[in-house]
């Protein structure tokens, strides 16, 4: 079984980057994919389906790890509520796909990294520093002003995607205490279980066979759906939570791209301003990491 990280490799801003890369690419991908899957299937079936398909993509791994007697874990209960909270915000973020445009979801997602800088603070005891909290208000701004919010309020799409941001931010802080005591592995092969279980009862009431195109979109969000919660376990387990979070900020503009590449959405003057806005809060947090 593999230990978990040594002092040596636990604080490594470079390896935490290049994981956080992976979970970023992964991500968007997902982002569309997930569009275009529920244009067919019920959420709760997607879902299952990437959960159940998922076990089978990380086999290699836990294999590699030792098998399946090396994914025994003393925290069973934090797995549990962790994916429970998990799967609860992965629902809301997929039935707000269905209801608001891809890239106001993303940007909506990211006030994710406001609530984890103060779920890390006060559960895991770390330092929340001035510079940490003007990296993420800076980062907000920008999805603020690439978002800009209707003056009629917010709809039901964007409160769910703001439940769900919440939601994320707290299994975001459990995954970074699980890498106290568990590897990235077991950490998502206890996500992948939990949540199958979770929602086999529900799918299954909306169960309808995919056409053989939903079927390579279901194998993407699978695919991505897996590998990019390890990259992420990876990166938790090189930097504090508030430090990896607020990387995640790339992907506002990583989704505005993919949006004009597969769906044609102009980016304005706006979007690269709130662009400009989010780069400047990564590159704020990674130097003034004090």
């Amino acid at each position: 079984m593999t230990t978990p990280s040594t002092p040596d490799d636990a604080h490594s801003l470079g390896k935490a980057a290049l994981w956080m890369g992976g979970w970023l690419s992964l991500m968007v991908v997902i982002a569309v994919a997930g569009r275009q899957a529920t244009r067919e299937l019920a959420v709760f079936q997607i879902m299952l389906m990437r959960s159940v398909i998922g076990m089978g993509l990380l086999y290699p791994l836990v294999r590699a790890h030792g098998g399946l007697r090396s994914m025994r874990s003393a925290r069973l209960l934090q797995h549990a509520g962790r994916n429970a909270v998990h799967y609860a915000a992965q629902y809301g973020w997929f039935v707000a796909l269905t209801l608001i445009p891809l890239a106001q979801v993303v940007a909506i997602e990211f006030t994710m990294p406001l609530w984890t800088v103060l779920l890390a603070a006060a559960f895991l005891g770390e330092r929340l520093t001035r510079w940490k909290l003007v990296a993420v208000v800076v980062g907000l701004m920008g999805v603020a002003v690439i978002v800009r919010p209707a003056s009629s309020g917010i709809s039901p799409g964007q409160a769910i995607a703001l439940a769900a941001a919440l939601g994320f931010a707290v299994s975001v802080i459990l995954v970074k205490s699980l890498t106290r005591s568990d590897d990235a592995v077991v950490i998502i092969f206890w996500m992948l279980v939990v949540q199958s279980l979770i929602g086999i009862v529900p799918a299954l009431a909306v169960w309808r066979w995919p056409s053989s195109t939903v079927w390579g979109w279901v194998l993407l969000i699978a695919f991505c759906g897996t590998f990019s919660h390890y990259c992420m376990t990876r990166a938790m387990r090189h930097a504090d939570a508030t430090v990896v979070v607020p990387m995640d900020f790339l992907r506002v503009p990583l989704t505005a791209l993919a949006g004009w590449l597969v769906y044609a959405e102009r980016i304005d003057a706006l979007t690269v301003a709130g662009t400009a806005l989010i780069l400047a809060a990564n590159a704020l947090n990674l130097r003034r990491r004090g």
